[in-house]
């Protein structure tokens, strides 16, 4: 199963309408720049907690960040 790496852009796309640099975003998540930057590049993957992170502070879902719905945020029952 070959993995799409349509969140990479979702990432970058957040982050910049957010107007946050890759450093602040880095800092939210407990890493360095260096591997924030890692991440958005899609060099490496990033750890699942650091997807529930940023989901929170996006207020958007994994499906959305990961690319799998074009949908922001399912409505709450």
């Amino acid at each position: 199963m070959e993995i799409k790496k349509d969140y990479v852009k979702i990432m970058r796309d957040l982050r910049e309408d957010a107007d946050k640099t890759q450093a602040e975003i880095a800092k939210i998540l407990g890493t360095s720049q260096t591997m924030y930057a890692r991440y958005e590049r899609g060099a490496n993957e990033m750890p699942i907690h650091h997807l529930l992170i940023l989901c929170d502070y996006y207020d958007v879902s994994a499906d959305y960040l990961l690319g799998r719905s074009k949908i922001r945020k399912p409505q709450q029952q």
